[in-house]
């Protein structure tokens, strides 16, 4: 680890401790050139996996826009933020414990139908109406069915 004072590479560790959640690590350093210290933190970087469009072009996994999705759906229906924040989590933590590198659309569009399912029909109904290209009533129907079984 680079000194943040004089720049030499010559630190050592001389204290380690993890934090209260167990998901990082902080280290005490001392630089043997300079003899100031520093603190350092050790965390995992988990990175989300891209996600495969249809069209097969490939974007970044986008948080804000599964919130937007989840925003259209819920409109005017009687769903709390904390719900719709806890469902967010939920589909980010599902897509890093995958571990893959690339996503196809269609399993995240799923996730989001799953979580919609839970939270509200209405908007589970309007999500898979756009996500599933509906054409007449007989798709809502099938819908409705699956619901209520």
């Amino acid at each position: 680890m680079k000194c943040p004072f004089c720049g030499s590479l010559d630190t050592q560790v001389i204290d380690s401790r993890v934090n209260e959640a167990g998901d990082a690590i902080r280290r005490r350093r001392r630089c043997a050139a300079c003899d100031k210290r520093f603190t350092t933190w050790e965390t995992a970087e988990l990175r989300p996996p891209q996600i495969v469009k249809t069209n097969g072009t490939r974007e970044d996994f986008s948080e804000s826009k599964l919130r937007e999705g989840f925003r259209r759906a819920l409109h005017k229906r009687p769903v709390s933020t904390e719900l719709v924040d806890a469902a967010v989590d939920r589909i980010r933590q599902r897509l890093l414990t995958l571990g893959e590198r690339e996503i196809p659309a269609r399993e995240v569009g799923e996730l989001v139908m799953n979580e919609l399912k839970k939270l509200d029909k209405v908007a589970y109904i309007r999500f898979a109406s756009v996500y599933r290209s509906f054409q007449d009533v007989e798709d809502f129907r099938d819908v409705i069915r699956d619901i209520d079984q």
